[in-house]
């Protein structure tokens, strides 16, 4: 019992810090468009990430996002142990690239970690299952092609529609126009990412044989996930914001509306899916596709690089650590 409390609290710390290191997803464009201040912007998407829980339950009716993470590995071979192993990696690897100011995934560094745990205790890779896994790894390279693709439409959409506009009233529309837009991603942020974690303590509370299934999560789990998620939101992640909004391009609020757009449609249609998404992935691609409208070299392609690297290893190290860790808990547990 004690281990299981020790396991929630961690997840809830994973959860919070998930959504402090995420922030940089939902506000860089609406800061650096200077169409709210920093602080204004992490209260603005702190609200909507919460939000995001009442559309989850009562509209969508279902968690399919957290129902994948809890079986990315066969239910026999999850522990407790594993888990505890598993959210210690993930906490470790977020904090460590949210100090160096890179937007990693934190969904991957979760499942790497559940993962890499999983097939240290068991000593063999069985324990994956591969039909919840293998399209969460396609997606690391799809998410951020569908949200370049989407806001490159998107924004070429826009400017052929508004070419004869004023541009200086067209400017105030589209500053107006973001602060729904990035609603709309916080809401997909939100619901996409709170729901990994919701995944990774229920399958503790079925190891622990607390409850009988996922389906069974009581309503407390969701709520207290989205709540810990929108408070790390409202703390922010400066330096994530800095390599989101000005790093990658230049973005005007006409295209941060076509890259908040296109964000939230491709974390829409991955939930719908129920393929935990990086929303990281996501807001990246979908801020290259508005640079590339301009020309290629708009897009400060070293930066973009140096990301990937981050992304491909993320799950590889997230396991790595994992790993370690459980060798390490197994010694005193």
């Amino acid at each position: 019992m004690t281990l299981l409390v020790v396991i929630i609290i961690l997840a809830f710390i994973f959860d919070y810090i998930n959504g402090f290191h995420d922030a940089a997803n939902s506000i860089a464009t609406i800061v650096s468009t200077k169409v709210l201040t920093p602080f204004q912007a992490v209260l603005w998407a702190a609200v909507f990430n919460f939000a995001a829980f009442f559309i989850a339950k009562y509209i969508i009716g279902e968690f399919k996002v957290a129902n994948s993470v809890a079986s990315s590995v066969f239910e026999q071979f999850i522990t407790l142990k594993v888990i505890l192993s598993g959210l210690v990696a993930a906490i470790t690897w977020n904090l460590f690239t949210w100090w160096l100011g890179i937007p990693s995934s934190s969904s991957h560094t979760l499942i790497g970690g559940f993962i890499g745990a999983a097939v240290t205790s068991a000593g063999t890779l069985d324990v994956i299952n591969y039909h919840k896994v293998l399209p969460i790894v396609y997606f690391i390279v799809l998410a951020p092609l569908i949200g370049m693709i989407v806001s490159f439409i998107f924004t070429l959409i826009i400017v052929n529609i508004c070419r004869r506009a004023n541009p200086y009233k067209a400017e105030n529309w589209f500053k107006r126009l973001q602060l729904l837009s990035s609603a709309a991603l916080s809401l997909g942020h939100g619901s996409n990412d709170a729901q990994k974690v919701m995944g990774i303590i229920a399958a503790a509370m079925v190891a622990a044989g607390h409850i009988p299934n996922i389906k069974a999560m009581p309503d407390w789990i969701p709520l207290a996930c989205f709540t810990a998620i929108a408070l790390g939101t409202m703390s922010g992640g400066w330096k994530i914001v800095k390599t989101m909004g000005t790093r990658i391009t230049k973005v005007t609020p006409l295209e941060g509306v076509a890259a908040e757009g296109a964000g939230a449609v491709t974390l829409f249609f991955t939930e719908h899916l129920g393929i935990p998404a990086s929303t990281t992935h996501v807001i990246t691609g979908a801020i290259m596709g508005v640079g590339a409208t301009k020309r290629l070299s708009a897009v400060r392609w070293g930066v973009t690089v140096s990301l990937l690297w981050a992304w491909v290893l993320t799950i590889p190290i997230s396991g790595l650590l994992a790993a370690i860790t459980y060798a390490i808990v197994s010694i005193f547990i």
